[in-house]
């Protein structure tokens, strides 16, 4: 009988996975969101790629997280949860409260994380996963087109051609060329740092080592994108211009690259470069 009280009576324990899944569904109004801003076609659905990556990271430690969380970033972690359903509730800009809601599934796991394993990376996938990519294309787009079309205008001068910048387009001879939204390189960079903080994570990166190559990875998005204005730019004042199916195949190429400087960057190495 003592013992059937004593079973009885003991606390029920929740897993790490069980509380991140509950936490996950306690804040589903925020995924319901990135869910709809990825099919109404207001944002491009690659948020929804980082969300995927993030969770088969999460779900392939999953056998390491710790037995006992960290009380204070769980204290964190609901506090945030709270904050992000408020703010859903009173109508705040959907993505701000989005945010709210990373940043308690990245309090959450801070305190189910097992201590040996970077944890930055995998925030970083988490602030990915919001629908950023159209907010950043109407906030910064133009200045960083601006600045691809000056660079751009050194680079083809150095090589002989006279090119100019006027504006967010640039001037090739006697031909006006437009430097366009999609070559400002923010989906570029959006595709950068989710090559770096996938890799990271899986090469095992440690957090310092991560954020001091972190803005490596931004200059190589800003070399690439210049690089590839450069010679679409070139090719495009030719009186043939640029045949379509050329002009994708130079923007993947160059996509190609960044993956690869970011693969590069990310991998684990015995010295650290400073």
């Amino acid at each position: 009988m003592t013992s059937a009280v004593v079973t009885a009576c003991a606390p029920v324990r929740l897993r790490a996975r069980d509380w991140l899944v509950l936490q996950a569904l306690a804040l589903w109004p925020h995924g319901a969101y990135l869910i709809e801003r990825a099919l109404d076609g207001s944002d491009d659905p690659l948020g929804l790629l980082a969300l995927a990556s993030a969770v088969g990271l999460v779900a392939w430690r999953s056998a390491q997280l710790r037995l006992v969380p960290r009380l204070p970033w769980m204290a964190v972690a609901i506090g945030c949860t709270l904050l992000a359903n408020a703010a859903w509730v009173l109508g705040v800009p959907a993505l701000f409260a989005g945010l709210l809601a990373s940043l308690a599934i990245a309090a959450a796991l801070a305190a189910w994380w097992p201590q040996a394993r970077a944890l930055t990376p995998l925030v970083g996938l988490l602030l990915l996963a919001l629908p950023l990519v159209a907010t950043l294309q109407f906030y910064v787009g133009f200045p960083l087109r601006v600045v691809t079309a000056e660079a751009s205008a050194w680079v083809l001068q150095v090589v002989g051609i006279d090119a100019w910048r006027s504006g967010a387009s640039m001037l090739v001879g006697d031909r006006l060329v437009i430097v366009d939204a999609p070559c400002s390189g923010v989906q570029m960079a959006w595709w950068g740092y989710f090559t770096a903080c996938t890799l990271a994570s899986t090469h095992g990166l440690p957090d310092g080592a991560f954020l001091r190559r972190l803005p490596l990875v931004g200059l190589a998005v800003l070399a690439a994108n210049v690089l590839r204005n450069s010679v679409l730019v070139a090719l495009e004042s030719r009186s043939a211009g640029l045949a379509p199916a050329l002009h994708e195949g130079i923007g993947l190429a160059t996509l190609a690259l960044v993956a690869i400087g970011a693969a590069v960057l990310m991998q684990q190495r015995t010295k650290e470069f400073r």
